[in-house]
């Protein structure tokens, strides 16, 4: 045996012995290597003494990458460099764009009453400024007042834009009276749920550590609206942090019946449109916040394909699911006012430019039209004898609907992982500075709750969600390839939640009332991008059904 392999040896042994002696003599001053074995059960691991005696160091290590990574701050607009992709292997995005050419609603008379004009369409309110029956700051004032006089019940308001409002519409006036008319939306009252920033003006999130938070600018949606000419008269409730219909002032009442919310979270824009105190709104949706308020509140709502509509200056919850859309009267006034916000600003990475071809005409004859045939038959309620008689409806228009399913053996149960972890990303701070212990509700079901428990989901339960996801795209994708709608009850099985997943559009639409005289609605599907086709055949169902143009009875004079 020569020296040199002596000296290697000993050397070797002694390696081995500092490794061991570091690893049992390290202790980390803020958890111990009993707690590293305890938290094992939360996320369903069980490692051997030895590796977990290997691993404490570096899970000291770790932490202080934590630590450091904290002291930085983050601007709300960031996001994760890794973007989610909704579009399936070889999808192209439509860019064959057709003239929508809107036109003006004609021989609409200024009523006697004038709060009946609240009621009214896009293109009928359209009709009154274009031919200068009514100003934009008359106009404005209605709905400013209708605030007034009916926010104390429905809570659906946490900030009247009254100033911006009348300085927008007095300008809007001078414009029409000038002869430079900009279109449908011009002069045209609005909400928009607080979760959009509006410069001047606080953006709570409907949340009690935010009620006085100032952002110093003004969402990309809203900037698109004012260069339509739209007026911005108030910023709506959001259930807190974008989670059901209780905000830090109250409930937000569902008009049609004051003992119910309004549904969550874009509770705020469905209360105020339907209760004409705005003319349409703009609302959100990561997993039903657009679909369930329009349902409730009797509303057309629809909810854009993923990156169709840019969300810089809005709150995010889950960069991967979240989309900003319309709340309207009307499956038109949604197309009039979409065709406003959608496209790229510059700011908003994950939006496309993908064509929106819709017509008022849409042939039905070229469609091909499926449904979710075990949804409709299990349903035995009211709601379900409605859904059933609006698809009868559907086919009496000359649509031939064939029976299709979505995929079931999935492992669904995974994905509440991937909205949970992305807003406890984004809102960790408030999580750690215990600011979170401020929200109003703090239940099991709770947004708190929610927050403090996405500390608890591994990285990689989180990566291996989105890999299931996009095997459900594909999936998915399949499916909507032999269909140009899907028609689905609102809340049918798995559908909100497998549709926000991967990022298809759908359209809410009021077909009838349940045993307590509350709306119901009915939801169309459609591919990636083809949201003119949800809407034409919305329009086309508007015109043989009455629905649309119903209102809650306690908000007229």
């Amino acid at each position: 045996m020569t020296h040199s392999y002596l000296k290697n040896l000993i050397l070797y042994f002694f390696s081995l012995f500092f490794i061991f002696f570091s690893c049992n003599t390290y202790k980390h001053p803020d958890f111990s290597k009993k707690d590293v074995r305890k938290a094992q059960k939360v996320i369903g691991v069980d490692f051997s003494k030895n590796a977990i005696d290997t691993m404490y160091r570096y899970l000291g290590r770790n932490q202080t990458g934590y630590d450091s990574s904290r002291v930085y701050a983050i601007d709300n607009e960031v996001f994760p460099a890794l973007l989610f992709d909704p579009h399936p292997n070889g999808f192209v995005i439509p860019k064959q764009q057709i003239p929508n050419n809107w036109e003006v609603t004609k021989e609409v008379i200024l009523p006697l009453n004038e709060e009946t004009i609240a009621f009214y369409t896009i293109p009928q309110l359209a009709a009154l400024l274009q031919s200068q029956q009514i100003t934009a700051e008359a106009l404005t004032k209605i709905y400013i007042n209708r605030i007034k006089k009916y926010d104390d019940i429905l809570q659906a308001v946490t900030t009247l834009t009254e100033d911006r409002a009348l300085t927008q519409a007095k300008k809007v006036d001078a414009e029409i009276a000038a002869g430079n008319y900009k279109g449908l939306l011009h002069g045209i009252p609005y909400g928009t749920k607080d979760l959009m920033a509006v410069k001047g003006y606080k953006t709570t999130w409907g949340a009690a550590p935010y009620k006085n938070q100032m952002i110093d600018y003004t969402a990309s949606v809203i900037e698109k609206l004012d260069e339509a000419g739209a007026i911005l008269i108030a910023k709506l409730t959001s259930g807190a942090l974008a989670r059901g219909d209780v905000w830090y002032g109250g409930k937000t009442k569902n008009p049609w019946d004051i003992t119910q919310g309004a549904s969550g979270s874009s509770a705020g824009p469905g209360a105020a449109t339907a209760a004409g105190l705005v003319a349409f709104a703009l609302g959100t949706e990561t997993l039903g916040s657009i679909v369930s308020p329009s349902n409730r509140c009797g509303l057309t709502g629809l909810r854009p394909t993923y990156g169709r509509v840019t969300r810089y200056g809005v709150m995010p919850l889950s960069w991967s699911m979240d989309k900003v859309g319309p709340m309207c009267r009307s499956a038109e006034d949604c197309a009039i006012v979409f065709e406003a916000i959608r496209g790229t600003d510059g700011k908003d990475r994950t939006v496309r430019d993908a064509a929106f071809n819709y017509t008022n005409d849409l042939d039905l004859n070229t469609l091909k039209v499926g449904y979710l045939k075990e949804y409709f038959d299990k349903d035995t309620t009211v709601i379900g004898e409605n859904n059933r008689i609006a698809l009868t409806t559907l086919k009496t228009m000359g649509l031939n609907i064939e029976a299709v399913s979505f995929p079931k053996d999935f492992p669904y149960a995974i994905f509440d992982v991937i909205l949970r972890a992305e807003a406890g990303t984004f809102f960790d701070e408030l999580v750690r500075s215990e600011e979170v212990d401020k929200m109003v509700q703090q239940d099991y079901r709770s947004r708190a709750n929610s927050l403090r428990q996405a500390r608890f989901i591994p990285a990689i339960e989180y990566l291996q969600a989105n890999r299931h996801r996009k095997v459900l795209i594909e999936k998915m994708h399949k499916i909507f390839q032999n269909y140009d709608v899907i028609i689905s009850p609102t809340f049918g099985g798995r559908q909100l939640l497998i549709t926000n997943l991967t990022g298809h559009p759908a359209v809410a639409l009021p077909n009838g009332f349940d045993e307590k005289g509350r709306p119901t609605s009915i939801t169309l599907l459609g591919n990636l991008y083809e949201e003119g086709v949800l809407l034409g055949l919305a329009k086309r169902f508007q015109e043989k059904t009455n629905f649309d143009e119903l209102n809650p009875p306690n908000y007229k004079e």
